[in-house]
């Protein structure tokens, strides 16, 4: 994969790549040269802890990951449901 650097020196990282990693707008990267190659990491996300839980407005049961939670992708539901009583 590759991409530019702007006139600014900013790069864009492919969606693909920020999806694969959980990375959004506006959050920090490390950034490093290891051996004449410019590395960007992706510091560790807390772990969000999902629950089912009954909406208060329509009493359907709703998958509740808290307020700064990540977007759920189609895997991640499917794997909650799993554990669905």
């Amino acid at each position: 994969m590759r991409t530019r650097v702007s006139t600014k020196g900013q790069v864009v990282l492919p969606a693909t790549l920020r999806r694969k990693l959980g990375i959004s707008a506006g959050d920090a990267l490390d950034i490093s040269i290891e051996q004449d190659r410019i590395v960007l990491s992706a510091p560790k996300k807390k772990k969000f802890t999902a629950r089912i839980i009954k909406d208060p407005l329509t009493g359907f049961p709703v998958i509740d990951v808290g307020p700064d939670a990540p977007v759920l992708t189609s895997e991640m539901v499917r794997e909650l449901l799993t554990d669905f009583p």
